[in-house]
């Protein structure tokens, strides 16, 4: 089974415009850009033929040239990263699955993307999968605080007995109405922002015009459930690690704190 990790990577975000160049300072003192600091995090997955930045601005190419990355440069009409990825297939070819490694996740573990690939391939009912992971009470309170302050923080997702996903929201569902403490588990399953598919699962969803609850949420993988097509879920483990993504500003701080924590450790 041949696998490309595509990290799509675009300047014009709504809530952080030129998000991928921002600068984080790790433990060690060196900063590096978030789309380099994600790109590490690809090239660290075992049993990957091929890793690319997935990106339709120049400045982000130079970046990403400059540090090693190869690029595939990408149209500006797509309006997501499961869109890029799409393009990328349609350039490369010949890969068996596509991982989507989206460019603000910096601290996505090597064995959620391991983990993710071999649920996907171990499913062969499943077109889609993406990882899910238990919050702790500290993610979870994160999230809660996220939105109290009108942040738009991480995505939840719920899912059936079968792991096909019910739903993802940018709201924190369940609701439990509980209070937990840091290091409780609660039944709150955070979405990692990685997805993995199949080359038939890509070409479908491009003749998809995007659904309302995409469009409310502005989440990629909603259009998949809104057409009926199942999403695998597949639950990984944090293995003592804390994962966030960079969505907003504060988050700057919030993640090179947990890149120092895991230094320390």
């Amino acid at each position: 089974m041949s696998v490309l990790i595509a990290i799509p990577a675009r300047y014009a975000s709504t809530r952080y415009p030129g998000k991928p160049l921002v600068a984080l300072r790790g433990a060690d003192g060196v900063s590096k850009t978030l789309i380099q600091r994600s790109w590490e995090a690809a090239m660290a997955v075992k049993g990957v033929d091929r890793v690319v930045v997935a990106t339709d601005d120049d400045r982000i190419r130079e970046a990403a040239e400059g540090f090693g990355a190869e690029v595939v440069m990408t149209s500006s009409d797509c309006q997501n990263g499961t869109e890029r990825c799409a393009e990328v297939l349609d350039q490369l070819g010949g890969f068996d699955m596509v991982v989507n490694l989206q460019g603000d996740a910096p601290l996505t573990p090597a064995w959620f993307v391991e983990d993710l690939i071999a649920g996907l391939d171990a499913d062969a009912g499943a077109e889609v999968a993406t990882p899910v992971l238990r919050c702790d009470g500290r993610a979870l309170n994160g999230f809660l605080a996220d939105r109290r302050a009108g942040r738009v923080g991480g995505t939840t997702a719920v899912f059936g007995a079968d792991r096909r996903a019910l739903y993802f929201s940018k709201e924190v569902i369940p609701y439990t109405g509980k209070t937990y403490a840091d290091d409780a588990e609660t039944p709150v399953f955070h979405h990692v922002g990685v997805y993995a598919y199949r080359p038939s699962a890509l070409a479908a969803y491009r003749g998809w015009a995007a659904g309302p609850l995409e469009g409310l949420e502005g989440l990629e993988q909603l259009r998949f459930l809104e057409r009926e097509r199942p999403v695998l879920c597949v639950e990984v483990e944090a293995r003592g690690r804390q994962f966030w993504e960079l969505n907003n500003p504060e988050d700057v701080a919030r993640i090179e704190a947990m890149m120092a924590e895991m230094q320390a450790g």
